[in-house]
């Protein structure tokens, strides 16, 4: 089965590397890497073209964010399996094997994901994401629990949902996931960690995540779901309780 890996990358030559390595360094033999620069002007283009004659193809043009490049880069895919890794995060040795792996012993599974550390910028681990099983009900409720660093997705499906919506800044991959989970099972392997998801100052995670939660929210109304939900409560938990969550984070990152 022939895997397909997007990533999305901008102003990120600090990380890129190691990002690019990552995924070429993979002993998976079957995989083609896209790469879509949003026309980067900090060396990231000539980092990029290093690396270009072992590239399923790349680009460097002016687009409209991260979400559209992952999907400009979806759609020259030829792969049966699909997954995007962005251009700070990085892949651990046998990520891309294992998952295949599953998929093929599975077939019922059409996401399965692992367990993914976060890292800070020089790559130390500094904790884990809080990955968990999850389903189409759960994802609905806000219980997503998905690292997107370490998901591998079928392609056949991607085609009757997707692409990602390009009005999401934060909350493309939740939004995924729920459309895929509507359709098929989800799987998650706990104890198999198969990506690195970077904090550092200037990751959405830490700049932007008040983001996140009213995209979600939109979601879950487009489900049909209702202002008195869990999820609905866990917005308002999160809104109360949001900046000492990033203010935790950034200290964090200062002190790693």
């Amino acid at each position: 089965m022939r895997v397909s890996i997007v990533t999305p990358s901008y102003q990120q030559a600090p990380f890129l590397e190691a990002t690019l390595r990552s995924v070429l360094e993979q002993d998976y033999p079957d995989l083609e890497y896209w790469v879509m620069d949003g026309g980067s002007t900090d060396g990231s283009r000539e980092i990029i073209q290093r690396y270009a004659p072992r590239l399923a193809g790349w680009v460097s043009e002016k687009d409209r964010g991260q979400t559209d490049a992952i999907n400009k880069g979806f759609a020259r895919a030829q792969g049966e399996i699909l997954a995007w890794l962005n251009s700070d995060d990085t892949y651990e040795p046998g990520a891309v094997r294992q998952a295949v792996e599953y998929l093929q012993a599975h077939p019922e599974v059409g996401l399965v994901y692992g367990d993914a550390n976060f890292i800070n910028a020089q790559g130390a681990a500094i904790g884990r994401f809080p990955a968990a099983q999850t389903d189409y009900r759960r994802l609905r409720q806000g219980y997503v629990h998905v690292p997107q660093q370490a998901a591998f997705f079928r392609a056949d499906l991607w085609r009757q949902v997707g692409p990602l919506d390009p009005s999401f800044y934060f909350a493309m991959d939740y939004d995924l996931w729920v459309r895929l989970a509507r359709l098929a099972a989800v799987a998650y392997l706990p104890g198999k960690v198969w990506a690195n998801f970077r904090l550092h100052g200037e990751a959405k995670t830490i700049a932007a995540d008040d983001r996140c939660w009213p995209e979600m929210l939109r979601v879950h109304r487009r489900e049909g779901g209702s202002v008195f939900s869990v999820i609905y409560a866990k917005y308002w938990v999160r809104k109360l309780v949001g900046p000492l969550i990033r203010w935790r984070r950034r200290q964090r990152l200062r002190t790693e």
